[in-house]
């Protein structure tokens, strides 16, 4: 993971719960613009709770509350027969109206599911308070070139993409890193996908 120190540097709070059990999380909303490693920290979360806990992604463009009561239901299940918690990430859930995101509070309250939701609106605006209140808010800034720069090097070495010149293979020439890094304006993604 590149970037985002503020939030997973050496002695903060999200490092620190990550170190140790995924189970401990507590219920997040991770705000921040397109391409900041939202998601990807879900991942890096779902990485860490395998096996001790149940992660199901869903995003609330494509699915809506009868989907959320479906997952609620399994996740009652495993918690009863085998006492394995469920972790819920919702992307895109200001995209959910204000009584949609009352269903995930009793769930969140009684600790059938640890909520993460992702968002690029501010929640204190886009969420209900009820659901802010029971959440705590990880603001994500945009990458800074270095940190999309070190994100582009590590996907092209997993392509054996050489950086500069190679005679043999297929190579990429530093000067393009460097105006991808700075032409995608902190959006990893956008970095990624040109």
């Amino acid at each position: 993971y590149s970037g985002q120190t503020s939030v997973l540097g050496p002695n903060t709070m999200l490092r620190s719960l990550l170190s140790s059990t995924a189970t401990s999380i507590p219920s997040l909303i991770l705000w921040g613009p397109p391409g900041c490693g939202k998601t990807t920290l879900a991942n890096i979360i779902a990485m860490k709770a395998k096996g001790a806990a149940r992660f199901v992604k869903m995003s609330a463009c494509s699915c809506g509350v009868a989907e959320v009561r479906d997952v609620v239901k399994q996740a009652k299940s495993e918690l009863a027969m085998f006492k394995r918690k469920t972790i819920l990430f919702m992307d895109e859930v200001h995209r959910f109206n204000k009584t949609q995101q009352d269903s995930f509070l009793p769930h969140i309250e009684s600790g059938t599911i640890t909520f993460i939701g992702a968002t690029t609106e501010n929640p204190s605006f886009s969420l209900n308070n009820a659901l802010l209140s029971r959440c705590k808010v990880i603001t994500l800034e945009k990458l800074d070139k270095k940190s999309i720069k070190e994100i582009l090097e590590r996907a092209l070495k997993e392509e054996s993409v050489t950086i500069g010149k190679d005679v043999d293979g297929i190579s990429i020439a530093e000067d393009a890193i460097e105006y991808l890094a700075t032409v995608s304006e902190g959006d990893a993604r956008a970095a990624l996908n040109n």
